[in-house]
């Protein structure tokens, strides 16, 4: 059933690749997952993305930033005094980068022991939290669908541009069971194939199948008529 609602996700808003499930791991083990060696999290969520089953063991995490949120490891204190931001050139004051950490939302230290990441279109598993990259346009329907089951509630979506995808897109629908949307960040995208043009969002993985069932609504009239451009056509005529 995930992976026909995923399959049916991709297929409709023309994904590119797959939408990524996330899931936490404590004790049992996915057994056909590849176990990932100095990766970053947001460069294990890549290879999900591009088909690959991962897991990438917390002490296996290779982003000191992403490690700490994800409840693995201490913050390293050049990091928490900002002056490692200042020295990427993202902030150019230290106590911009302090207040940056010091709001960041963390699962508790040893929450889990690893984070098992799948094409969901694949992998037949419920995740903790989906998460899709790709152009703002389709994340657009998707926030449109989310909205829906609100009953026409303002999304408001939080981040820092740092940790885009352990935080933004991990960490806050999973901690705060909210659909949150992110522009990226530095650090994602100089370590994985991110393109310019894309955006990232992350859900509740509990959401996907209402998700879907709105999209499908969408799909009827709304999306096909934006994508047809005709007012802007008929603009253009004149």
């Amino acid at each position: 059933m995930v992976c026909e609602d995923a399959t049916k996700l991709r297929t409709i808003l023309g994904l590119e690749a797959s939408p990524i499930g996330v899931k936490f791991i404590k004790d049992k083990m996915p057994e056909n997952a590849k176990i990932l060696k100095k990766h970053r999290y947001c460069q294990g969520v890549m290879k999900a993305r591009n088909g690959e089953e991962v897991l990438l063991p917390g002490d296996e995490i290779s982003c000191p930033a992403a490690a700490n949120v994800l409840g693995f490891k201490e913050l390293p204190k050049k990091l928490e005094e900002g002056r490692g931001l200042v020295g990427f050139g993202i902030v150019d004051k230290p106590e911009t980068g302090t207040k940056m950490f010091q709001s960041m939302k963390k699962l508790k230290k040893g929450f889990c022991n690893a984070i098992y990441l799948y094409p969901l279109d694949k992998v037949d598993e419920e995740p903790h939290v989906v998460i899709v990259e790709d152009l703002p346009e389709r994340l657009m329907w998707i926030a449109l669908a989310y909205l829906n089951l609100l009953g026409g509630e303002r999304i408001r979506s939080s981040t820092a541009v740092l940790q885009a995808v352990c935080v933004d897109s991990t960490i806050i629908p999973f901690l705060e069971s909210k659909l949150n949307m992110t522009y990226g960040c530095y650090g994602c995208r100089e370590a994985t194939d991110i393109k310019t043009e894309e955006a990232i969002l992350g859900f509740p993985g509990k959401l996907l199948p209402r998700i879907v069932e709105k999209l499908e609504y969408l799909k009827e009239k709304a999306i096909p008529r934006a994508r047809a451009k005709k007012a802007f056509k008929s603009l253009e005529r004149r």
